[in-house]
């Protein structure tokens, strides 16, 4: 299975962001929305990622004052990305080596989707379990 049949399941509906947006209204967005990070995209390309730990590091690092700057200067950049006929496990493994929790998903240069880590656990738990009820369903008319 690849990354686009979880994008069919999810949709493709992804909150972003430009270069020179402040940290502040990044973060004012992600509050709202309730999530942990978001794609940095300047003219239709995904220059970086904005999540939770940029910004937790920075404040630590500088105080309040990294509010003002632009969230291009703290961004996680170059963005790791994925496309969407990447295998589901290459992903995961990819996600698990790199320490990271999201991957935006660009297809032609575009961004398509974003995925998590949780996303693509859940789709491994839900295809596991779906074999283990067909092999019960063989084993009892068998």
């Amino acid at each position: 299975m690849t990354i686009a049949t979880i994008l069919k399941r999810k949709g493709q509906d992804v909150v972003q962001v430009q270069s020179s947006d402040t940290v502040l209204s990044v973060v004012q967005r992600l509050a709202e929305r309730r999530i942990g990070c978001v794609p940095v995209v300047d003219d239709g390309t995904v220059v970086g990622i904005f999540s939770e730990r940029d910004l937790v590091y920075r404040v630590a690092q500088e105080g309040a004052a990294v509010l003002e700057r632009p969230v291009g200067e703290i961004m996680t950049a170059p963005a790791i990305t994925t496309d969407d006929r990447t295998p589901v496990i290459h992903c995961l493994s990819l996600m698990t080596k790199r320490r990271i929790r999201h991957l935006p998903v660009v297809v032609d240069g575009t961004l398509v989707g974003l995925v998590s880590i949780g996303d693509l656990v859940k789709f491994r738990i839900d295809s596991i379990e779906s074999e283990a009820a067909a092999l019960r369903d063989y084993i009892q008319t068998a």
